[in-house]
C-alpha cells in the first residue's frame, strides 16, 4: 500500500470517530463546558481547510530521527516512526541525529525538558512558534493556521500527522479531500457505555488517540488495545455491551469469532468464565 493510501485511510478514520464522539456526547445530554462542545465541533469540521495549509516544502535530514511529545502530541509523534514519550527522554536521553518534538502550544513542560536534554538539533511541529519550545528548536514547522481553542485537540492532531508525513517526503495532497468525505458520512449514535479500539502497526497511534478523544470528549469508558495483545486475556472481558472498533491495517481483515460451546450455553457472562470458549476463540484467531 502506498504512503498516500496509508495516510488517506488513517486521517478519515480519526475524523469519523471524532464525529461519532460529538454526536454521542450530545445524545447523552452531558453538561460539558462551552469550549468542549462548540469549539471541538468547529475544529473537527475545520480539518479539511487546515490540512490544505500544512507546509510541505521542508524535509527531515538524518538517518536516525527520534520523535517525542505528550498525550495527543505523542500519538501524533508515533506516526512519524521511532517515538519515545517525553518523560522517558527526560529520564534517559537517547542518541539520534535529530529530535522532532510535537507540541501544539509549544509549552508542554516534559516535552521542553526532553528537548533541552537532547544532544543534537531539535525540530518542532507546533501551532505556536513563539513559545518556549519554539525558541529552543533549530527548526519550527507551523502545522496549524491557529491555536485550537478546544482542550480536546482534534484538528491539531491530524495536522501534526500530516506535517510529519510531509517532512518524510510523503504526498499529503489528497488528505483534505479524504477527510471531507469522511465528515459527510452519518453513523447512528451508539448507546453503548463501554468502547474499545484495537489496532496495530500504523493504526496503533490512531487507536490510542481515538480512545483519548472518547474519554475526554464524551466522558465514556474507553480503552485501546494492540490487536495481538487483545487476544491474550483481555478478550475475556469483551461482550455485547462493548462497542468495538477494530482497525484492519495493511494486512487485510482477520476475523475473530467467539462461539459458545454446547456446555456453557449462550450467556455472555457464562462464556466469559468458560475456559473452553476462551481456548476456542484463541485457536480460531490463530488459524484464521
Amino acid at each position: 500500500m502506498s504512503a498516500r493510501a496509508d495516510l488517506g485511510g488513517l486521517l478519515p478514520l480519526v475524523a469519523g470517530l471524532l464525529r461519532v464522539l460529538l454526536r454521542d456526547a450530545r445524545s447523552r445530554n452531558l453538561q460539558t463546558p462551552r469550549v468542549a462542545g462548540e469549539e471541538t465541533r468547529r475544529a473537527i469540521f475545520a480539518q479539511p481547510e487546515w490540512l490544505r495549509q500544512v507546509p510541505t516544502e521542508l524535509r527531515l535530514v538524518g538517518e536516525q530521527v527520534l520523535h517525542t511529545g505528550c498525550g495527543t502530541s505523542f500519538h501524533a509523534a508515533q506516526t512519524g516512526g521511532w517515538a519515545e514519550q517525553a518523560l522517558e527522554l527526560a529520564l534517559r536521553p537517547r542518541q539520534a541525529d535529530v529530535l522532532v518534538a510535537v507540541s501544539h502550544e509549544g509549552d508542554t513542560p516534559l516535552t521542553l525538558e526532553a528537548a533541552s536534554a537532547f544532544d543534537g538539533p531539535v525540530w518542532l511541529v507546533t501551532g505556536k512558534p513563539d513559545s518556549p519550545l519554539g525558541r529552543l528548536a533549530h527548526m519550527v514547522v507551523v502545522a496549524t493556521p491557529e491555536i485550537e481553542r478546544s482542550w480536546c485537540h482534534t484538528a491539531s492532531y491530524t495536522c501534526a500527522v500530516a506535517a510529519l508525513a510531509a517532512l518524510r517526503g510523503q504526498d499529503i495532497s489528497l488528505l483534505a479531500g479524504a477527510v471531507e468525505e469522511a465528515l459527510e458520512d452519518r453513523e447512528p449514535v451508539s448507546e453503548h457505555e463501554r468502547f474499545l479500539v484495537a489496532g496495530a502497526g500504523r493504526d496503533w497511534p490512531t487507536a490510542q488517540e481515538a480512545v483519548l478523544k472518547l474519554r475526554e470528549g464524551a466522558y465514556v469508558a474507553a480503552e485501546a488495545h494492540h490487536t495481538e495483545q487483545l487476544l491474550h486475556g483481555h478478550l475475556a472481558a469483551i461482550d455485547e455491551s462493548v462497542r468495538a472498533f477494530v482497525l484492519e491495517g495493511k494486512a487485510g481483515r482477520r476475523s475473530v469469532r467467539r462461539e459458545p460451546s454446547p456446555r456453557c450455553g449462550s450467556s455472555a457472562a457464562r462464556r466469559r468464565s468458560c475456559r473452553r470458549c476462551t481456548r476456542r476463540s484463541t485457536s480460531s484467531a490463530s488459524s484464521s
